[in-house]
């Protein structure tokens, strides 16, 4: 029998090596671009007909998604991509197995290509999973987990403030305590905003008028390419959401980056009002209970956000500090001439890294996809802060050759300004699926990415 064989006479799994694990981890994103599940993380369904989008989503703002006709993709011609990408792994140490993992890379992007946008906004509008969402949403009790699994994925636009609300835990699983949980929370909210915000400055401190006066200046510049947020009813709310929440949590207080935080969750509970482009949105149509109440699922979603992350915010932002460091040493292992190259042109990762941890990325890439991306975000849970590792690793290498090219001026110009601007859901899900593969291979075996 052979020595490398991982399975004895009988059928049993023998030890399984790094080999034998990378090959399953490259199988499982073969199947995931294919359209399969992976268990327990992402479920992506392969879509062969275009949708009518619109009735799906009768009471949700338009994300102006486009649907390819070439969705029956070449399954053919990735299946070979991805078999030269895993022949004769077996045979090879640990080495060979890293600089397997370094040419993936590309193996996924040649395979995403081939497929000609067969992924697509994680396939959140499908109607077998609208059916999903719509049994774990209709059922007395939801199951988080299974919540979680399908939200990963993406969320129907339609169906995001509900599932935001479970996934952070604002709204109580069980459907009969629902409705009470929130009206009692958004009063909540009212009696801090008239003890906090609606008083004279004369009631305030020094610090509390300065923290106000920033957050005053830092509203308008909040998202500024998207004309929603510069009308004065949105800045005038999202100025006391954040004042609010700086007050009630005085460890950090309000940090710039926070306001970025908000925007994504203010888009999606006005969606339960506004109909159409968020381009053809007024808030003035709303009228002030729901703009209350609105206000209040933003701020109690923040809030429980940044539980999992409050030394992000804390004096120094050592947890931030923590994590690009951790980013460092995960580039330093996937792509090392990538990484050898930023080192020998002096440029530290805090130069550029840190706006993106500081802003979960909704300052790096198009609006109308932020959404989705906090889709997979709210799904991590607890453990998003270590999964934001490997989506900022995955973002940072997508243009891993242009890197190599630039030298040090340039390199900080085109990490500022990445060109991200035409984007779509296929680089977005493509930026998803690597993290995923690279969470998969490095994340249990942290040891591989000790220095």
């Amino acid at each position: 029998m052979n020595s490398n064989n991982s399975y004895g006479e009988e059928g049993q799994p023998k030890k399984e090596s790094l080999d034998s694990i990378f090959n399953q981890t490259l199988k499982n994103v073969q199947g995931l671009l294919k359209g399969r599940s992976i268990p327990g993380k992402v479920l992506l369904t392969r879509r062969l007909d275009p949708l009518n989008e619109s009735s799906l989503q009768e009471r949700s703002p338009s994300y102006q998604r486009s649907f390819s006709h070439n969705d029956a993709g070449t399954s053919d011609d990735m299946d070979k991509s991805w078999e030269a990408g895993v022949t004769n792994t077996s045979n090879s140490g640990s080495n060979r197995t890293v600089n397997k993992l370094r040419s993936s890379t590309s193996n996924i992007e040649n395979a995403a290509k081939e497929v000609q946008k067969s992924v697509m906004g994680a396939r959140a509008t499908d109607s077998a999973r609208v059916m999903k969402f719509t049994r774990e949403l209709s059922g007395q009790m939801v199951i988080l987990e299974r919540l979680r699994e399908l939200a990963w994925s993406g969320v129907p636009p339609y169906m995001r403030p509900d599932v935001w609300r479970l996934l952070l835990g604002y709204a109580p699983p069980n459907s009969d305590r629902r409705e009470g949980v929130l009206r009692r929370k958004r009063l909540e909210y009212l009696d801090c905003v008239a003890q906090f915000y609606d008083i004279p400055d004369t009631e305030r401190s020094d610090d509390e008028i300065n923290m106000l006066r920033q957050i005053a200046v830092d509203c308008p510049r909040t998202v500024p390419d998207v004309a929603f947020f510069q009308q004065a009813q949105v800045q005038k709310s999202l100025e006391r959401i954040l004042y609010t929440w700086a007050i009630r949590h005085p460890a950090s207080g309000y940090v710039q980056g926070i306001n970025d935080l908000v925007t994504p969750f203010l888009v999606v509970f006005l969606s339960e009002y506004l109909e159409g482009s968020l381009d053809s949105w007024s808030i003035s149509d709303i009228s002030s209970e729901n703009i209350s109440n609105m206000e209040a699922d933003c701020y109690w979603c923040l809030s429980k956000l940044l539980e999992g992350m409050q030394d992000h915010y804390t004096f120094a932002q050592p947890g931030i500090q923590r994590l690009v460091f951790k980013l460092k040493e995960l580039v330093r292992r996937i792509d090392e001439p990538v990484s050898r190259h930023m080192e020998g042109q002096g440029l530290g990762f805090l130069q550029f890294a840190f706006r993106w941890f500081n802003c979960l990325l909704v300052r790096e890439i198009p609006f109308h996809l932020v959404t989705r991306l906090w889709d997979t975000y709210l799904a991590e849970g607890d453990a998003l802060p270590a999964f934001l590792v490997y989506i900022f690793a995955s973002f940072l290498l997508t243009w891993s050759d242009n890197i190599r090219k630039l030298d040090f001026q340039e390199l900080v110009m085109f990490l500022q300004h990445l060109p991200t601007h035409n984007w779509t859901y296929q680089e977005l899900e493509m930026v998803l699926s690597r993290a995923y593969m690279w969470h998969s291979m490095f994340n249990s075996s942290p040891s591989h990415l000790a220095s």
